[in-house]
């Protein structure tokens, strides 16, 4: 299996566009106080790893790189509106893995440009 498997609309299926704004609501009880969009791509998958990413996109009018995205990785593997382990049960169901064991695991943030920062999401075949 490769990452033609996991293409964008079936990453758009288990981590829709709509979570950023659940997430921000929760967090600061307003979608509109969230300063970028979250996307989960696929950057590489082989038999047994999948390198996936959370995008962080800037909105418009807001400020990527004044909000602090370098603490995220804590906040995404905790956090229940993001269900990071979720997202990889289906990335590697997807992938025809077992679940049972499954090893993932959350990156530092990595600043792409100023307007795109991302979280790296690594999950190993068990």
């Amino acid at each position: 299996m490769t990452s033609q498997n996991l293409d964008q609309a079936f990453l758009d299926e288990i981590f829709p566009a709509t979570r950023a704004d659940d997430f921000f609501d929760a967090l600061f009880g307003g979608a509109e106080e969230g300063a970028y969009d979250i996307s989960l791509v696929c950057r590489e998958a082989t038999p047994e790893t999948a390198r996936m990413a959370f995008e962080l996109r800037q909105r418009p009018g807001k400020c990527l790189a004044c909000n602090l995205t370098y603490g995220l990785p804590q906040v995404f593997q905790r956090h229940p509106v993001l269900n990071v382990a979720g997202v990889a049960r289906d990335v590697a169901q997807r992938l025809g893995w077992p679940v049972e064991n499954l090893k993932w695991k959350l990156g530092h943030t990595e600043e792409v440009s100023n307007e795109v920062h991302a979280i790296p999401l690594t999950l190993e075949k068990a």
